[in-house]
């Protein structure tokens, strides 16, 4: 067996830097090859009626799924479909109406050479993604973007790295000028992303996440105190609201009201609810968003809030621990 290189922690450093350096410059310099072909990419996706179908072999098929990702959570339909399968069926997921962006660096990979005479056959447009403008994919294609680099930066340049990097860039490119033209917004992301974040704080109404019916503390003007703290333990909001007879949001009772009393020494046993009250609380709609109830109980300091609906009735209740379990906060 060969003898094990010593491992050189400065060289290690100098060609992490080197390859930051130039992959920079493969992005500079991509910057600059784009013109007229990239508009006219991105009008054919904007008008095109099916999907955007990415291909791409080896390290530019890794990238092409990301790319076809990307474009699908950002308004553009799009998929990934193997150049070697397609030949073995699956370009029957290809359909007229679709536009194929077709990645390879060399533009002269076999699986894709293969295909492509099927492709326009099915009557398809085709996206080249190239490093070479000469190659028998960009001869192929309809229109061709340019990802050329000047060099790897591998050290034996051979393996893709600055290559790889153009591409995703690119292909970011193409879905950043896309959802711009589409008029794409938060909300549209967040449709396409429901399990993450954005999506939990766009899409989630304090519907959603409020108590209801009986596990919403409330109590009549004249319930007596002793009744009232009553309410407030059962249904463990650390709070109450005090509701009319047509069940109209009068004022709120919490647990630090409770506390600003006993501090100031008051007899409450012969009190009733709306002598302690708080009148004219914070409340928010059901139909609210519930990240947005969660800035007003931050910008108040407080930490539960009542809801109601378009008359004012009490329709429910939440605090900030029934946001945090939402994991809106």
């Amino acid at each position: 067996m060969p003898a094990r290189p010593s491992f050189d922690p400065q060289r290690a450093l100098q060609l992490a830097r080197q390859t930051f350096d130039i992959e920079a410059q493969a992005l500079l310099g991509l910057k600059q090859r784009q013109g007229d072909s990239f508009v006219r990419a991105v009008e054919a996706v904007l008008q095109c009626r099916g999907r955007v179908v990415v291909m791409g072999m080896g390290k530019s098929g890794h990238v092409g799924r990301k790319i076809a990702a990307t474009l699908a959570s950002t308004g553009t339909p799009a998929m990934f479909v193997h150049p070697a399968e397609a030949s073995h069926g699956d370009l029957g997921m290809v359909t007229r109406g679709d536009v194929v962006l077709a990645i390879s660096n060399s533009g002269e990979v076999d699986e894709l050479a293969a295909i492509l005479p099927a492709l326009k056959r099915v009557g398809v447009a085709i996206v080249a993604m190239t490093g070479r403008a000469e190659s028998t994919l960009a001869h192929h294609a309809d229109i061709v973007l340019s990802s050329a680099v000047d060099a790897e930066a591998c050290p034996l340049n051979l393996a893709p790295t600055a290559s790889t990097t153009a591409q995703m860039a690119l292909g970011d490119a193409l879905a950043v000028a896309l959802l711009d033209a589409r008029g794409f917004r938060e909300e549209d992301f967040a449709r396409s992303h429901p399990g993450g974040a954005l999506g939990r704080k766009l899409l989630t109404h304090v519907r959603d996440v409020m108590r209801t019916g009986d596990a919403v503390p409330q109590v009549l003007p004249d319930t007596p105190f002793i009744e009232t703290m009553h309410e407030m333990t059962r249904k463990g909001l650390g709070a109450t609201a005090i509701v009319d007879g047509d069940g109209c949001v009068l004022g709120i009772f919490t647990d630090g009201d409770l506390r600003r009393l006993l501090e100031q020494g008051r007899d409450l046993r012969g009190l009733a609810a709306r002598d302690v009250m708080h009148r004219d609380p914070r409340r928010v709609r059901e139909d609210a968003l519930a990240v947005d109830a969660a800035d007003l109980m931050e910008q108040h300091r407080i930490t539960s809030i009542l809801v109601q609906d378009a008359q004012g009735r009490l329709v429910g209740a939440l605090n900030s621990n029934d946001l945090m379990r939402a994991k809106v906060i």
